[in-house]
């Protein structure tokens, strides 16, 4: 399972405020058909799932501020693709969370 950490920044609105926009990609992320999971953080969404279903899902947030307006988009990937053993958010929390009790 991969976990996959997104920014998506839409340019050119009538207004600096991205609330709106945040809120239409959450709302695509429930939505989502693909077995995926999310966090939104206050400054990114981390997703985990299978790497070709997180492409897709990508691909939707990234067109999502295109259809509401804006005139163009940056969208930030960073990929975390561990496969020497099952990796989760959860279990990446759990092992720093470990570690500070030792």
């Amino acid at each position: 399972m991969a976990i996959v950490e997104v920014t998506v920044i839409p340019i050119g609105t009538e207004t600096t405020s991205l609330s709106g926009y945040v809120a239409d990609l959450h709302r695509l992320l429930e939505q989502a058909p693909e077995p995926i999971q999310f966090q939104m953080t206050p400054m990114s969404t981390i997703i985990e799932g299978e790497l070709q279903d997180l492409f897709q899902v990508l691909q939707r947030l990234h067109e999502a501020p295109f259809q509401h307006g804006a005139k163009r988009v940056s969208t930030s990937i960073k990929i975390d693709d561990r496969r020497d053993k099952i990796a989760s958010m959860e279990q990446k929390l759990r092992s720093v969370r470990d570690k500070l009790q030792s």
